[in-house]
């Protein structure tokens, strides 16, 4: 990543032409696939997600839990798992033809016990069909009913433990507030009031004081040694040497307020609060706690919430301990005394490590969740009413609460988009967009404005350019060129590592220069710092015993993926620090950021170097040349009219561009790649063959002339010819809005500015003649017209040329059966499909009693309800 001086270097193109790169930071990391984030998520979905919701609700018992139990997805014999996808009826294309779902169909194994009666024992397996599941393409879109979706990601609030701290309007202190968030549960909010109590709300229900939760924990985790009769003693113990340090005393003043004293009061009391109305005892109040934290049916911190919680509050309990622990609810409390003492830290809840995203997978997952639990209330039902001699699996279950849950989601969920197809572009944001709406989300009208501000932790995961300008704005963002997702859901960003020490080791040694001097065994300077390492230098430094030597920093190519929490713990430096030859820091002094601070430090202190400047843009931002010298107003309004760029006639790539052109085209899916590296055996304007090395040959076919999403063209034209030489991956064809296998949105036209007599006056622009006559930014749009003959009560409707009160002028583009003619040019009013529709009965005079005896029923009336063209429209 050296700064070196500007020589152009010239890079091949698709089409055989090149370009010359005046980059002067060499790049280290490639970028990663740009709708990874699509596909990857999907992929763990029909992995491990489905296999998940399965192992959740599976067994479904009947009410009583004696009589039957049915098992869902029960592994075959070699452990496979126990469902399985068909595959699709239909190819892509034909279900964007037909109007269809492109899906597959999914088949889960169920096994039925009896448990009782004279069939007990006896089990019946069988595969049912649980509806067809859509697929995702592979460009990451689904088909549903012919139209192209996307589901957006979802950024919402991490589940784990939050603290805040609020000022109290009469004493001016700064109380902690606590919040519990599970991924599905009751949420527990702790507050502490301005006399020192610290209460504890289930639900947004009515207050508890801590103690009394925690009193009676006992009775419901006999596993809580720390409390067994839940007395004062008891609970003060758990929090000695925490609640001191001011002449506030929080625990102590809780226990005062505390009505109950023991285990079986606060039990009684924990319910009394919960359920007013109800009189307790003490059987229903241990199944209402246990229901309510420590049952993993009603409440699920999540692999998420887990890992969160442990990292807070410095547990070490099982990632796969999901349900709530007594030890997580007296670590949240003495956290708050903390906090209270003014000795610990409150959570910033707009940090990128409290907010995750919730991809495509999860978002299914969620749904598909929803369909299950009404499948299985459905099941229930059904074992309390059958027999169980006469009971099956497939009697037993009722897929269309799963089926409707579906398509529920995908047709109606407010993140279930239709796709944005303008150009390449449009498409591949709308796959890398980040929303904070939706269910579960925000809404826009009560997002602050915090939410929505630039947050340090956006450092090259999200873009702080690319957002809309209006109502949502900060609400969607994009996710940054390097930006992925790991498995908890948090985005990660790559830094390359810079090391200060190296192992004693020649391969590791040669090359480095060592920082300050190098002692022997008897405290002798061996070797003076600033020593440039050679073989044979490093042969003597490997006779000491000296495990790890000290060298000037020096960039390394270990490149390491950190998330928001974690890079607060580093300094790291930017992109564009001058690096020597052998990898060096070049500058003693070089700018680098800690957490939300930039400073300038010294080379020694930092830990890891950004991997490219472009880092923190969005792939929209980073197709800007010269971004840093734009108004951020500008590069925002920019980033977004480029996905409004329709497509032209005669696409041509920029003269100036970021080298960013044919990654983002290439992995929008719309050009068509080379599947294998070989020779082109043969090119039509249908479909493309290539031949490989072993001699097969792979055939691409062409998408031509369709209508996209938002009415404009797409068309693939080739751009290799037969006998080429092709590599895997390589542009075989452009899209209507590439060039040479780059994006290419717009034209290279020569602008002037100058006022002209007030004609260009606000934003009005003169074009030369030459730009009309040449089509230079002429664009093709295929709108779609339909009409329907229906049968209305007073007669069919009926299509045809014979349309009354209409000249033979208006008619003669029309065939015979009153429908348009390909290749006739229409403008607005022309008649696209001749219908009449019968109009209603009147009284007849004697006139018309005559006309209608003569001529029959030809005389019958009907008014004109042709299809026209619309206005403003022709073609």
């Amino acid at each position: 990543m050296a700064l070196a001086e500007a020589r152009p270097v010239s890079l091949a193109l698709a089409d055989g032409a090149s370009r010359h790169s005046f980059a002067r930071i060499t790049e280290v990391a490639p970028i990663p696939n740009l709708i990874k984030v699509q596909r990857d998520s999907f992929e763990w979905f029909l992995r491990e997600g489905l296999k998940e919701l399965f192992a959740e609700i599976s067994p479904i018992q009947d009410f009583t839990g004696r009589n039957m139990d049915l098992e869902l997805a029960v592994p075959g014999p070699d452990a496979e798992p126990g469902y399985s996808f068909g595959t699709p009826k239909m190819s892509e294309d034909e279900c964007r033809e037909h109007d269809l779902t492109y899906a597959a169909p999914l088949k889960v194994r169920m096994r039925l016990k009896i448990k009782s009666g004279e069939n007990a024992g006896e089990i019946k397996e069988q595969d049912i069909f649980m509806g067809d599941f859509p697929l995702m393409t592979d460009n990451g879109t689904f088909i549903i009913n012919g139209a192209e979706r996307v589901v957006v990601s979802q950024l919402v609030r991490s589940p784990g433990v939050y603290f805040t701290v609020e000022e109290d309007p009469t004493s001016g202190r700064d109380l902690c507030m606590g919040k519990l968030i599970p991924s599905r549960g009751a949420w527990l909010e702790f507050e502490t009031s301005s006399r020192d109590v610290m209460s504890v709300k289930v639900d947004r229900k009515r207050k508890i004081p801590v103690t009394t939760l925690l009193r009676a924990l006992p009775r419901v985790v006999p596993e809580f040694k720390a409390v067994q009769r839940g007395t004062d003693e008891e609970i003060l113990a758990l929090f000695e040497g925490v609640d001191e340090g001011t002449d506030h005393h929080f625990v102590q003043s809780t226990l005062d307020k505390d009505p109950a004293n023991n285990a079986e009061e606060a039990l009684l009391e924990f319910y009394r609060r919960l359920r007013p109305g109800d009189p307790p005892n003490a059987d229903n109040a241990r199944s209402l706690l246990n229901s309510l934290f420590f049952n993993f049916r009603r409440y699920d911190l999540g692999k998420v919430g887990r890992y969160k919680v442990n990292k807070r509050l410095g547990l070490q309990t099982d990632i796969t301990v999901r349900i709530l622990t007594p030890d997580d609810l007296v670590e949240i409390v003495r956290e708050m005394v903390r906090i209270n003492h003014g000795k610990g830290n409150a959570d910033d809840i707009d940090h990128l490590g409290n907010r995750r995203v919730r991809a495509v997978g999860e978002l299914i997952q969620n749904q598909f969740r929803v369909g299950l639990l009404r499948m299985e209330r459905v099941v229930k039902e059904r074992m309390s009413i059958t027999d169980p001699a006469t009971a099956t699996p497939s009697s037993l279950t009722n897929i269309r609460p799963v089926v409707a849950s579906m398509r529920e989601f995908f047709g109606g969920s407010q993140l279930s988009q239709f796709m944005d197809q303008t150009n390449p572009l449009a498409e591949l944001t709308h796959k890398r967009r980040l929303s904070a709406l939706g269910p579960g989300g925000l809404s826009r009208d009560r997002a602050g404005f915090e939410v929505r501000d630039v947050h340090h932790s956006h450092y090259g995961r999200i873009c702080p350019i690319e957002t809309p300008e209006g109502p949502n704005i900060g609400l969607i963002g994009s996710l940054a060129t390097y930006g992925r997702i790991n498995e908890y859901g948090f985005i990660e960003t790559p830094y390359r590592r810079v090391l200060r020490q190296v192992e004693n080791r020649p391969d590791a040694l040669v090359g480095q220069v060592l920082r300050g001097d190098l002692k022997g065994e008897d405290g002798a300077v061996v070797l003076k710092s600033g020593t440039a390492i050679d073989e044979k230098i490093a042969d003597q430094i490997g006779k000491l015993s000296t495990r790890w030597i000290d060298v000037q920093p020096h960039v390394s190519d270990e490149i390491r993926h950190l998330t928001a929490d974690e890079e607060d713990r580093y300094i790291i430096a930017q992109a564009n620090v001058h690096v020597n030859q052998n990898g060096t820091l070049g500058d003693d002094v070089v700018s680098a950021r800690h957490g939300e601070r930039f400073l300038t430090v010294r080379a020694e202190q930092v830990d890891f170097m950004d991997v490219s400047p472009k880092q923190t843009m969005s792939v929209a931002g980073a197709l800007i040349p010269f971004l840093e010298h734009d108004d951020a107003n500008r590069a925002l309004m920019g980033s977004n009219m480029q996905r409004q760029a329709v497509p032209l006639l005669k696409p041509s790539a920029p003269l100036v561009g970021t080298g960013m052109e044919e990654r983002t085209a290439r992995d929008s899916g719309q050009v068509a790649l080379s599947p294998v590296d070989g020779v082109v055996e043969s090119v039509t304007g249908e479909q493309i063959e290539v031949r490989d090395d072993s001699g097969e040959v792979y055939s691409r076919r062409l998408r031509k002339f369709i209508r996209t999403n938002q009415g404009t063209c797409f068309t693939q034209r080739p751009i290799v010819i037969r006998g080429q030489r092709v590599r895997k991956d390589q542009p075989l064809a452009d899209s209507s809005s590439t060039d040479a296998g780059e994006l290419a949105l717009g034209q290279n036209v020569l602008v002037a500015f100058m006022s002209w007599e007030g004609g260009n006056f606000e934003d009005a622009i003169l074009l030369s003649e030459k730009l009309v006559r040449d089509d230079t930014f002429t664009s093709i749009h295929i709108e779609k017209h339909e009409v329907e003959a229906r049968d209305t009560k007073l007669g069919p409707e009926e299509i045809t040329r014979d349309i009354p009160n209409v000249g033979e002028d208006s008619l003669r583009d029309l065939d015979e059966n009153g429908i348009i003619r390909v290749g006739a040019e229409v403008k607005a009013g022309d008649i696209l499909v001749g219908k009449i529709t019968p109009k209603g009965e009147t009284e007849l005079t004697a006139e018309e009693r005559l006309l209608r005896a003569i001529f029959g029923e030809k005389a019958r009336e009907v008014k004109d309800t042709s299809l026209r063209v619309p206005h403003g429209e022709r073609g």
